[in-house]
């Protein structure tokens, strides 16, 4: 039953993505399929949760199209982890992008809801992945999904950032993580992700970093320096595909593949006894200052929200690369800490574009006033991106603060201590510029995006409240990849 299951979490999106093809000449019937198909996600993936938990990791041989190179799925508690953040989040957007699409007026909304369904179903496959092989598989039709997407306007600029788009991810895993994969394959004979790791006695701790550095640098969707400009030049697509790209899927796809193949290829054993990774730890701690200084001086709403994304999932990488318990754990939650707080934040940023048609930070004082619902969101997100009680995102930077230091790093604690900083300098005044500075915005002109739009919004501010309170679940399941 399991095992059938991992196939339909998969299969689950595809066929929502057919139903809102047949569907699409009846906006509400279309609409009503796509939410069904991700509750019927939602439902699937939480049945796995009882047997992970007992410390079950069921599996499912698809196809085996090169000998010894097995097609295949295995839940694993990061993967469920992964996979439960995707699946509700994909209904949360969904119900924004109802409201989104609709109020702006966007061409195409059938072809867009067919590609983001297409694009979960990658997702969950990058989740359920059992080996390098079928992680590579997902991972690519993963950007192939998204690029109609991303190119959804078909302007000129849309068309520029999509190549851009295109090239870098394309670009990175067919120049490096493909390298990676075959490889190892090569040292191990095996593709398959085991507890401890594959590589332990296969190679010398020099061909230890330079393979960890071709998957670091591979997954170009954990957008380190210097291959992160395709997430702001993606800024082009609508703000639903946006959410896709910054909380539910590609970058979170990223940073999870980077997590999945340092716990499960290499082995924290094999990496905390080497120096090896002391290149990607150096270049994830400069992707975290610099991204945040570029963010500092971004008017666009949505660029400055890309480029903070970009120094939030080298937080993962950050941990991962530490290979102790606290970094693990504090980079497993702070993947599900930032989804809630980032997808909330473009979430407002596309209210904002939808009720009041503004893009640019120095367009919104006196907003506040219009939209107090929306902005009132905007600063609970914001403070929870910059990690700061009572919010969620405290978490994830309190763990890794905790494995810097385990590590022997005091300098990375003052590397986050600095981000934070950064954090509120380009995320608070926002809100506080909309609520205070004098502006066209009056009291009692309300003028809030569609209701939609509001309840996807609530629904992420909530949850940027409720995991400071109640993050047992989500440090239940990242606690036992170090277990």
């Amino acid at each position: 039953m399991t095992e059938s299951i991992l196939v339909w979490i998969v299969l689950t999106p595809l066929l929502g993505a057919l139903a809102v093809l047949l569907t699409g000449r009846w906006p509400n019937l279309r609409e009503a399929t796509s939410l069904l198909a991700g509750g019927a996600l939602i439902v699937q993936v939480v049945t796995l949760l009882p047997p992970v938990l007992a410390g079950e990791s069921p599996g499912v041989l698809l196809a085996v199209p090169v000998p010894g190179v097995p097609l295949a799925l295995k839940i694993e508690p990061l993967g469920l982890l992964f996979a439960l953040i995707a699946s509700v989040l994909w209904v949360a957007t969904t119900v924004y992008a109802i409201g989104y699409m609709r109020g702006h007026g966007e061409k195409h909304q059938t072809r867009f809801y067919v590609f983001f369904a297409i694009a979960i179903s990658a997702t969950m496959g990058v989740a359920l992945a059992q080996n390098l092989f079928t992680l590579f598989l997902f991972y690519e039709l993963l950007t192939l999904s998204t690029y109609p997407l991303v190119t959804h306007a078909g302007s000129d600029e849309a068309k520029r950032g999509g190549r851009t788009y295109l090239g870098i991810l394309m670009g990175t895993s067919m120049g490096f993580l493909l390298l990676a994969v075959i490889w190892t394959w090569h040292l191990t004979g095996t593709t398959g992700f085991q507890q401890g790791g594959i590589l332990a006695g296969k190679t010398s701790p020099l061909m230890v970093g330079v393979l960890y550095a071709l998957f670091a640098f591979g997954i170009g969707k954990a957008a380190l320096m210097p291959f992160h400009r395709w997430l702001p030049a993606a800024m082009v697509a609508p703000t639903p595909v946006s959410a896709l790209l910054h909380a539910v899927a590609v970058v979170k796809a990223g940073v999870f593949a980077i997590l999945k193949i340092t716990v499960y290829v290499f082995g924290l054993d094999l990496l905390s006894g080497t120096g090896a990774t002391t290149l990607v730890l150096w270049v994830a701690a400069i992707t975290i200052i610099g991204a945040s200084l570029v963010a500092l001086r971004q008017d666009n709403l949505k660029r400055r929200l890309a480029y903070s994304t970009i120094s939030q999932l080298s937080y993962v990488v950050l941990g991962a690369v530490l290979a102790n318990a606290a970094g693990i754990v504090g980079a497993a939650v702070h993947i599900a800490t930032h989804a809630v707080g980032k997808i909330t934040l473009f979430f407002c940023a596309g209210a904002i574009l939808v009720a009041a048609h503004k893009t640019r930070v120095s367009e919104l004082d006196g907003l506040g006033r219009q939209m107090p619902i929306t902005m009132g969101a905007f600063l609970i997100a914001s403070l929870s991106i910059a990690g700061l009680p009572p919010m969620a995102g405290l978490w994830g930077k309190w763990y890794l603060s905790i494995g810097a230091l385990d590590a022997g790093y005091g300098v990375l604690l003052g590397v986050l201590m600095l981000s934070t900083l950064l954090n509120i300098a380009y995320l608070l005044p926002i809100p506080l510029r909309a609520f205070f500075a004098r502006g066209s915005g009056q009291a009692g002109q309300l003028h809030e995006a569609p209701l939609p739009c509001l309840m996807a919004i609530g629904f992420t501010t909530i949850a940027c409240v409720v995991l400071f309170f109640f993050p047992e679940p989500v440090y239940r399941l990242a606690s036992l990849l170090v277990q």
